[in-house]
């Protein structure tokens, strides 16, 4: 299995860059803070995750131990495989994700994407004796871990499945979800999502 890999970026798309490692090209799969710090054309470090299926190999990578260890921690909850949980630390931070686990707080975890109440209480379940905070336990608002205060995890859900079918992928959809924030219904939301990206 591949563990590490260190190359050049050649290409930094939505969901994944390729890395030239001495020729070879691997298609790795980035989100959240690890994606902002590729930049194309530049030398790169990746902790890499391995996903091994019946009809694929996938690499997933972390720029952080950090990032890389946490990723391994949600994959072991039930439930939840490698792209909900990249997904996870694309929407949000490992802090962030840690308080709420820490914090029992439900109606926070699940306004990340694809997290509904069964899958927080889990997370809560099997993680809160694992994960540590580099910061004081203090009370995390929705705004912090997903800045949609006004979104339900339902709409969202729904949001994020109807938007993923016309071609976009979350790493797109969910800063300009964090940006809107204040959609109560999915029909608003894919409405409002639609008119930022015709913006761009």
């Amino acid at each position: 299995m591949i563990g590490y890999l260190r190359g050049r970026v050649t290409h930094l798309l939505p969901e994944f860059c390729l890395l030239d490692v001495n020729g070879v090209g691997y298609r790795v799969f980035v989100a959240g803070a690890t994606r902002s710090r590729l930049i194309q054309g530049e030398q790169a470090e990746l902790f890499i995750h391995t996903a091994v299926s019946e009809n694929a190999i996938v690499l997933f990578g972390f720029s952080t131990a950090e990032e890389y260890s946490f990723f391994q921690q949600l994959i072991g909850v039930s439930g939840i495989g490698p792209r909900s949980a990249q997904a996870m630390l694309g929407a949000s931070t490992v802090e962030a994700i840690c308080r709420g686990i820490v914090n029992k707080q439900v109606n926070v975890l699940t306004k990340l994407p694809g997290v509904g109440k069964k899958t927080a209480e889990r997370m809560i379940l099997e993680l809160k004796d694992k994960v540590s905070l580099n910061t004081s336990a203090e009370q995390l608002t929705a705004e912090d871990i997903g800045g949609t205060t006004d979104v339900g995890s339902d709409v969202l859900s729904e949001a994020l499945a109807a938007l993923t079918s016309l071609g976009y992928s979350e790493s797109e959809i969910m800063p300009v979800v964090k940006r809107l924030g204040t959609k109560n219904t999915t029909e608003a939301l894919i409405k409002a999502v639609l008119k930022e990206f015709a913006k761009g």
